[in-house]
């Protein structure tokens, strides 16, 4: 075991290396940052559909809380250096538009049966949890449609439309950083006390004070906030996921034949031009391939982890596995409908003070308590 740890660090060691060598140093900063967030979110335990699942079905707010700790502490890193930096760093501001309440609710569904988002799918895979075996490819797929067929979705407008387009709401813009840091916190406890107001029915009663369930959330969420916050300066924008799912999806049906030239999404800048380009030229990519790696890594150092994922992979049936396909299929749709995942749209979002980001966590909520009835009527593990 020892002897595999040490050959995994010295392969992620040389692949950093590698990558630099190629495509130059913020290149093996970003690619070093996905492997945070990957060891974060693995070793953690820090994910969004089992935080929400868990506070719908047995009112449990912890996941929640440590959510709301990532937005707010994220929020308070970021919105400062956006405002004081304008051109050089921008947020995640989308616009509110019928496709983003649409996709949101159909995501927030399908991510409960897929069980993760994107960052948990993509996490999950990387730690060889077996239904993402099947619900990241098909994550792929369907982003890599759902991003041709984006534009045509913004045509229908939004219900907020100026000039005939969905319009955004960018609080950071509109009243400086220290009013949308404040409206951001105000929002982000107002989550709290709704989901703690929910804790005090439950049955039995979840434990209190700063239990160890608790601690981990917590701790989560701050590295986490970090990593965004040293994402957003190295990058130059937020953290995403989707994107760069897609972009793989695109390059593989690129290299098998298909002509996205006349696309509506990939055929125009300054997506033609990534499709174009080496991976390794993509921020997005270049962190997920890192996340993967970081997740691996995380799992390969917990004793626990294996045996759980061999009893997994014994649970899972034929219905289990088409399930998780046709989850990931809606997931990586929806999520180009919805301008993300609860990474790109919802952290990025709320964390940038866009209006986009709280109406991408309503929907998403809302399509995560039907997800939920759903993903227990069909037995999900």
């Amino acid at each position: 075991m020892l002897l595999q740890r040490s050959g995994l660090l010295l392969a992620g060691l040389l692949g950093v290396l590698t990558i630099v060598f190629f495509a130059g140093l913020q290149a093996g900063l970003l690619v070093l940052l996905g492997i945070g967030f990957g060891l974060a979110l693995q070793g953690f335990r820090f994910g969004f559909t089992t935080g929400w699942r868990v506070l719908i079905l047995q009112k449990d707010p912890r996941g929640v809380y440590g959510q709301m700790l990532l937005m707010v502490l994220a929020a308070g890193l970021t919105l400062p250096l956006i405002a004081s930096h304008p051109g050089e760093l921008v947020g995640a501001v989308s616009p509110i538009s019928y496709s983003l309440i649409l996709g949101a609710f159909v995501f927030g569904l399908a991510m409960q049966l897929a069980d993760g988002c994107g960052s948990g799918t993509l996490y999950k895979a990387g730690a060889s949890a077996p239904l993402s075996w099947v619900v990241l490819p098909a994550f792929i797929v369907g982003s890599t449609v759902g991003a041709s067929h984006q534009p045509a979705w913004l045509a229908l407008g939004g219900p907020f439309d100026q000039q005939g387009q969905a319009a955004s709401l960018d609080l950071l813009a509109a009243l400086g950083p220290w009013a949308a840091l404040l409206l951001t916190i105000v929002g982000c406890a107002v989550v709290t006390w709704l989901a703690y107001r929910r804790s005090l029915t439950a049955n039995p009663p979840i434990e209190s004070g700063l239990s160890p369930t608790l601690r981990r959330w917590l701790i989560g969420g701050l590295v986490l906030a970090v990593l965004y916050a040293v994402h957003l300066i190295v990058a130059g924008q937020p953290w995403g996921i989707v994107y760069g799912l897609g972009l793989w999806g695109a390059k593989i049906a690129s290299g098998l034949g298909a002509d996205f030239a006349n696309d509506a999404f990939w055929g125009v800048a300054p997506h033609a031009q990534r499709l174009a380009e080496p991976v390794l030229w993509d921020i997005t990519s270049l962190t997920n391939i890192g996340l993967l790696f970081g997740a691996l890594l995380s799992a390969k150092w917990s004793a626990e982890h294996q045996a759980s994922t061999d009893k997994s992979f014994s649970r899972l049936r034929l219905q289990h596995w088409l399930t998780g396909i046709a989850a990931g299929l809606v997931m990586g749709y929806a999520s180009r409908l919805a301008f993300g995942c609860n990474i790109g749209a919802f952290l990025g979002g709320v964390a940038s003070a866009s209006l986009h980001g709280w109406v991408w966590f309503a929907m998403a909520f809302l399509g995560s308590m039907v997800g939920v009835r759903i993903r227990l009527k069909v037995q999900m593990p």
